[in-house]
């Protein structure tokens, strides 16, 4: 899957985030007892860990307005019924007891549904802390260790973005860091996937209602291009009467805000689906479900506060921007370097070169390459030319210069010296 980097606010007098907090407080508990050098290393490391401590914070404050929006939607169900009751000036004895009998059992259910809320907290808060207390654990001494197990937890990030569940699970048991990773955040935009790819909006609109608060405030059209696709389908099925009843049913509202592509949309109504108008021919293309996943993805990752790429490409790239030249892509590349392999290079492609090449100076009047051993001398006109042509010009012309382009003659005295850093 892959991500948008969040942007972090600063200021002297910012509120500090929970992840922030802990990754500094890890950062500080360390730096009592490292040596310099190690310290250093550590301190960069923790730097990176934003996500290991964003994405189980995130969960956790999801699972508390769940639960919240359940126990508040029941409870008022149950609060209408007791006040039906008691307004009810003529309710036998029997339906009095039916009702109490009926609103025991309801109350009963949100005791269910409490404990089974509070139970999934414990486990996410459970969480948070378990990382919490892997980042305290890191110290110089132990560093090589910790090394592993992030490489670990590297491993399996990539392995749950490319829906390897099976594997990632297998290495985390193995590892025993099933509470250092988020296997089951990328089970759950699986069933959303998968939905998209069948060509099923169910599971990816329930998402979104479940999210329709916070994609709201990030002003995600997530959900808009999701009602789109199901009016497009309409339109391809040819049933035209239900697709304008669902037009101003749920497409109506987004009309003040993307009237555009909501106009666009409603002309695939005259034009149908076997148009060969390219503007709405690409609207009924397989490949739109494929732009529907891709946006899933950004949306689900932007919510957690991932990265859009996988850890592993990102930590992988890093070390290749270190390693890449030019001469890297030359067919005589030797075998020891990474990027002789295809894989690195097609990874490395977008990654600028590592070392920057200085710009050749060549000679105006001799086309000859100016360099520490043929200087660029400069005029009094501030034009550059080589020391070998200005000499050869100054013993034909009795130590004078004329410069070819500007007509300026000066003696050869009158030379400054340019040196190239």
């Amino acid at each position: 899957m892959e991500i948008d980097p969040l942007p972090n606010g600063s200021g002297s007098n910012a509120a500090t985030s929970p992840e922030t907090a802990a990754t500094t407080t890890a950062i500080t508990v360390a730096s009592n007892t490292a040596p310099s050098s190690k310290l250093s290393h550590l301190t960069e490391s923790l730097k990176l860990e934003h996500q290991f401590l964003r994405v189980p914070f995130e969960h956790f404050k999801k699972t508390i307005r769940t639960n919240h929006r359940t126990v508040e939607k029941e409870v008022s169900a149950v609060i209408s019924s007791v006040t039906d009751v008691a307004d009810s000036d003529e309710i036998s004895k029997d339906d009095a007891i039916l009702s109490l009998t009926s609103l025991v059992s309801r109350l009963q259910g949100i005791k269910r549904k409490l404990e089974e809320g509070s139970h999934a907290e414990n486990l996410q808060a459970h969480r948070c802390r378990a990382r919490l207390d892997h980042l305290d654990s890191a110290d110089a001494e132990n560093l090589s260790e910790w090394n592993n197990v992030r490489l670990k937890r590297i491993l399996v990030d990539y392995m749950s973005r490319m829906s390897y569940y099976d594997s990632a699970m297998k290495l985390a048991e193995s590892s025993n860091i099933q509470e250092l990773v988020d296997i089951d955040v990328f089970q759950e935009a699986k069933k959303v996937i998968d939905g998209l790819r069948n060509q099923e909006v169910g599971p990816a609109l329930a998402w979104c209602a479940d999210n329709k608060s916070r994609l709201k405030k990030s002003k995600s059209k997530f959900e808009f291009q999701l009602r789109l696709q199901e009016f497009i389908e309409l339109v391809r099925a040819e049933n035209y009467m239900r697709a304008i009843s669902y037009a101003r049913r749920y497409l109506s509202p987004w009309g003040a805000t993307h009237l555009k592509e909501l106009q666009r949309v409603m002309a695939t109504l005259a034009v149908r689906s076997h148009t060969e108008c390219a503007k709405y021919q690409v609207l009924f293309e397989p490949k739109q479900w494929d732009f529907l996943v891709d946006q899933f993805k950004q949306e689900f990752c932007r919510l957690y506060g991932m990265t859009l790429e996988p850890l592993l490409n990102i930590y992988l790239q890093a070390g290749l921007s270190a390693l890449k030249t030019p001469y890297c892509y030359e067919d005589d590349c030797t075998k020891e370097d990474p990027l002789s392999q295809d894989s690195f290079r097609k990874l490395a492609m977008p990654l600028p070169y590592s070392k920057q090449h200085h710009s050749k100076l060549v000679c105006y009047i001799t086309k000859e390459l100016m360099d520490t051993e043929n200087p660029p001398q400069v005029l009094p006109n501030g034009y550059v030319y080589s020391t070998k042509a200005l000499k050869e010009m100054a013993e034909k012309n009795n130590g004078k210069i004329t410069c070819p382009r500007t007509g300026l003659v000066c003696s050869y005295s009158d030379l400054v010296k340019a040196y190239i850093s």
